[in-house]
């Protein structure tokens, strides 16, 4: 990559970064990142998959196998907390886990191909909307217009702070938990506070299902029998001092690393709701939202992945333990062999959606030229 070109794709990492949309919002992002891909010389520009999603494909008219890369579109409902010149102007939003660097580096890989496409065969560029929720992924390849242009192996990064900068490591086998989160509304009858007798009171059941649920999923090693339940919101009542409580509602997550595990969590915790809620005289009502499956790497794209960071002389280690935070990429390895890798943000950087987050620049080059060798590796 020259200093020109690099240079080029930080100032739009941080223009991306200066204007941040969250899940589902991503329009504005989606407009600017397909002039850019168009400009690039894109064969076919496809927007508006999976709500905002937009993908490009560089054909290199030679009948061969289609290599994917995927990033994401979205910011987070986080206030950014920094003095840089280019913090987001958005209040109460910001590109705190890093998705402005990881769509300058696939930007890259376009200006690139744009320059030079492939021997045989067709790169699909996947700009996803929705990642942070875990609905992004599962819209995008719902849409006809995605089947039509599937590739046969999808790549993906993300940044880790932790990690010293630069450092690649890959998983081979299970790279990200599942995780959902689970709803559970206790409805009973609300009551002057001066007759709560009169009434029915889901406090009884909120305050033991809190410590209950907590215990069902308690972590432990990074396993197939791993199971990792955090209650993150409850609320009771209202807020005033004459009424007994009459509704109450708990937030709780839950995270496993394999989707069967995943589903016997689900039925442990929701025959607990059941049985607390009725023991008690309340009813009960449990919703999911964020769900997350769990995310494996291929062992054919671990190997090219491997090979790639070798060729680019990037550091690269093989790791078998995956994240604890979730991730939808997942849902492309249904139909294509996929593996994401981990680059190094530095073992002091502020972690993922910290508000005083700044994806490291740095890294643009690398996982550019990682994409770019693997491109090389499968297409010629």
């Amino acid at each position: 990559m020259t200093p020109e070109t690099l240079k080029r794709l930080t100032a739009l990492r941080r223009e991306l970064h200066q204007s941040p949309e969250v899940s589902g919002q991503e329009q504005k992002t989606a407009e600017r990142i397909a002039e850019l891909i168009q400009n690039a010389g894109a064969d076919l520009v496809l927007t508006g998959l999976g709500g905002h999603g937009v993908v490009a494909v560089f054909d290199s008219g030679i009948e061969g196998p289609g290599v994917g890369l995927r990033c994401e579109l979205d910011a987070l409902p986080i206030q950014e907390e920094s003095d840089l010149p280019y913090t987001s102007r958005i209040p109460g939003k910001g590109h705190l886990c890093g998705h402005d660097g990881h769509m300058a580096m696939v930007v890259g890989v376009a200006e690139a191909l744009g320059i030079a496409r492939p021997q045989t065969g067709r790169v699909v560029l996947i700009f996803q909307p929705s990642e942070e929720t875990g609905k992004g992924a599962a819209a995008v390849r719902s849409d006809p217009r995605f089947s039509d242009v599937a590739p046969d192996h999808v790549f993906s990064m993300h940044n880790l702070p932790g990690l010293d900068l630069g450092i690649v490591e890959i998983c081979d086998g299970p790279a990200n938990c599942a995780s959902r989160g689970m709803r559970i509304v206790l409805t009973g009858k609300t009551s002057h506070a001066a007759a709560p007798q009169d009434g029915v009171s889901p406090a009884a059941a909120l305050s033991k299902l809190m410590p209950a649920l907590t215990k069902l999923g308690q972590g432990g090693p990074l396993d197939q029998n791993y199971a990792l339940t955090t209650v993150t919101h409850a609320s009771l009542g209202e807020q005033t001092f004459g009424v007994a409580p009459g509704r109450a509602e708990l937030w709780v997550t839950l995270r496993t690393v394999t989707d069967t595990r995943m589903a016997e969590l689900i039925a442990e915790a929701e025959a607990l709701v059941a049985k607390t809620s009725q023991a008690e005289g309340v009813s009960s009502e449990v919703t999911y939202d964020d769900v997350f499956e769990a995310c494996a790497n291929h062992i054919d794209a671990v190997n090219i992945l491997n090979q790639a960071c070798v060729e680019r002389n990037v550091p690269v280690r093989l790791v078998n333990e995956p994240q604890r935070f979730s991730e939808d990429f997942g849902q492309f390895g249904e139909n294509a062999k996929t593996a994401m890798f981990w680059l190094g943000s530095g073992s002091d950087h502020p972690q993922l959606h910290n508000p005083d987050y700044d994806f490291p620049d740095a890294l643009i080059p690398i996982g550019t030229g990682v994409f770019l060798a693997v491109i090389r590796r499968i297409l010629g």
